[in-house]
Parts: structure tokens; sequence; C-alpha cells
């Protein structure tokens, strides 16, 4: 029985880091983090884009033109939708990863999803390098598995375990 499973190495991979202008404070951690992630993980920094948007309803967009392109092997999504008092978080947490999640399958590329929907800044915080860790970091290590596992499918190269 044939047995896959990617490793996250960025080494001779080219990544782009997406991140949302919103909550900039928070944003701005979980892109810092995805790009340490990235890097410690042997990812050249000229290897590594970041592309800013307004928000994050315009994540999906920007990360199709990036898709389009054909340069990237992995994307990595940052950014924060709090809840407030009205339904417009509801459309926009859900509609985005929505979006997102249709992108993945439709280009084959992985995207890794740090994009946090929480109720509170306080809890945003705590996941943007605070108590719960860095979701930023944990988005580009997911992206970098999933790059490295569908070069093992394309090559058809069993893993071997370790990382």
């Amino acid at each position: 029985m044939a047995e896959f499973e990617g490793t996250p190495t960025g080494a001779g991979r080219r990544f782009v880091v997406v991140g949302s202008r919103f909550n900039e404070s928070v944003t701005q951690a979980l892109v810092d983090g995805a790009l340490d992630c990235l890097v410690r993980h042997g990812a050249r920094a000229d290897d590594v884009d970041v592309v800013w948007v307004p928000g994050a309803w315009e994540l999906a967009p920007a990360v199709a033109r990036v898709l389009m392109s054909e340069r990237y092997e992995a994307v990595v999504v940052c950014g924060a939708v709090i809840r407030g008092e009205t339904p417009h978080f509801d459309f926009v947490a859900g509609e985005t990863a929505r979006a997102l999640s249709m992108l993945q399958g439709e280009y084959g590329v992985p995207i890794g999803f740090g994009l946090l929907t929480t109720d509170t800044v306080e809890q945003a915080q705590a996941r943007a390098g605070g108590a719960h860790g860095n979701k930023g970091w944990d988005a580009a290590m997911a992206a970098m598995q999933m790059a490295d596992l569908f070069g093992l499918l394309d090559a058809g190269e069993e893993s071997d375990g370790e990382d």
C-alpha cells in the first residue's frame, strides 16, 4: 500500500502571502508569522511575495489573480474578520471562505487558511501571536505540507513518514 504525506519544506518553492489590511495590527502579526515559518522551513525570502488587499472580502479575487499567474506552488491567506453588531461578519467570513475553497479546487494549488473569524479583538490577538499561537504560521505550515504532498502525488513517490 502506498502512503503519501507532505513535509513542511519551502526549499525550492515559490509562495505568496495575501494579507488583508482591515484589522491591520492583527493581520500584520499573521503575515509576519507566515513569513517567518516559510523562511525557517527553507523558503528563500526572494521566493516569497506579499500581496496586500483592503479587506477580507478582497482576498479571493486577489488570490484568483495570483493563481492565474501560475508563479506559486502555494498561497497563504492572512486576515481577521471580527464579529460586530450586524450580520456583515457572517457574509464576509462565510463567502470569503467559500470562495477560497473553490479557488483551491479550481486551480489545484494549496491555500493555507489564516483568516481568523472571531467574536472579539482579544480573541483575534490571541491567535495572532498570543496565547493561541500564530495562525499565520499554522497556515504557512499547512500550505508547505500540501505543496510537498502535491509534488509527491504528481511524481508518484511514497513518503518515508519522516519530517
